[in-house]
């Protein structure tokens, strides 16, 4: 058992082609007062030293844009994530933008070194580029190409710069170096805007996206019995949860990139606390509200409907 939930604040956007997401962590908090919730007084938190000041530098990385703050930030996070977790904490991480998803996987590697991780990673997009694949330099589509230490070199449309391929070597060497997982043991749930590059790459390395139509056709107990059974020889697993990955026809449009025909909020909670349950999570994140691109808070207010919920089975499951 552990001891106690620890909130991780990470108000970070550097890695997104749009700014607001460094908002994204206290419209959630706005969301919970309004409903005269007491989530953020119940749990002890830490704040990670960000680098935001960056967007006003001179991008001198474009095919990974600002990537050398976006090590640092990364570097912050994952030493946070690992401290914690040595303490017997359970991190939930609130972050801006998806790239410090790097961080906060390499974290709980770091922590569990010793240990197969797999990764649950709810979100529209697949977050495979790298510099040399990206066609916007936008790092927050990086992560998972950084945590399998992937960088797709067969689709590359980018002469990246010497100085760009030494901050890239860095991101996939934090916290342990070389890649954080296995590519059998990632998990996507509700992708559905890619580019050639990641798909190639998805295919190439069999890495499967349950899609929302796939679930809703076969139904979700087949679909998550079935992914529980994938990750059934990993030791600890860490959940990513874009709030892209909900439909933003339906829900909201508030986060930097919005797809339609995404999930509900009950599915996602479904889906997020079906790998609670199994007691192998070490980690849940929730990434990408911006509230700057938002009507009346509502991404915001989906986004802690997830983490309350979840929250309650992670305190059931880890804290007994």
């Amino acid at each position: 058992m552990m001891k106690e939930i620890k909130l991780l604040k990470n108000r970070s956007d550097i890695g997104a082609g749009t700014r607001g997401a460094d908002l994204g962590i206290d419209a959630i908090e706005i969301a919970a007062i309004n409903q005269n919730h007491n989530y953020f007084n119940r749990y002890l938190h830490e704040d990670v030293e960000t680098e935001n000041e960056s967007i006003y530098n001179k991008v001198k990385n474009s095919f990974a844009k600002r990537i050398g703050s976006v090590v640092n930030v990364c570097s912050r996070v994952s030493e946070c994530v690992h401290k914690n977790i040595e303490a017997n904490s359970y991190p939930i991480v609130l972050s801006g933008d998806h790239s410090s998803a790097l961080g906060t996987m390499s974290g709980v590697k770091a922590a569990h070194s010793d240990k197969k991780l797999g990764v649950i990673w709810v979100d529209a997009h697949a977050d495979l580029h790298s510099p040399y694949t990206s066609p916007s330099g936008n790092v927050h589509g990086m992560p998972l190409a950084a945590g399998l230490s992937i960088d797709n070199m067969t689709h590359q449309i980018n002469e990246v710069p010497e100085e760009t391929a030494l901050h890239w070597k860095n991101l996939k060497n934090i916290g342990v170096d070389g890649k954080k997982l296995e590519a059998s043991e990632l998990i996507y749930f509700g992708v559905r805007d890619t580019e050639a590059p990641e798909d190639a790459c998805m295919k190439a390395h069999d890495i499967k996206n349950y899609t929302v139509d796939e679930i809703r056709f076969r139904g979700m107990n087949a679909c998550l019995d079935e992914a529980v059974q994938k990750l059934s020889s990993c030791d600890v697993i860490y959940i990513s949860f874009d709030v892209d990955s909900l439909d933003c026809d339906r829900i909201s449009k508030g986060t930097g990139t919005p797809v339609p025909r995404g999930f509900d909020t009950d599915e996602v909670i479904e889906i997020i606390n079906t790998f609670i349950r199994t007691g192998k999570t070490a980690c849940f994140e929730v990434v990408e509200v911006n509230p700057t691109l938002d009507t009346e808070n509502r991404m915001a207010i989906a986004a802690f409907e997830v983490l309350n919920a979840v929250t309650s089975v992670i305190e059931e499951v880890h804290l007994g």
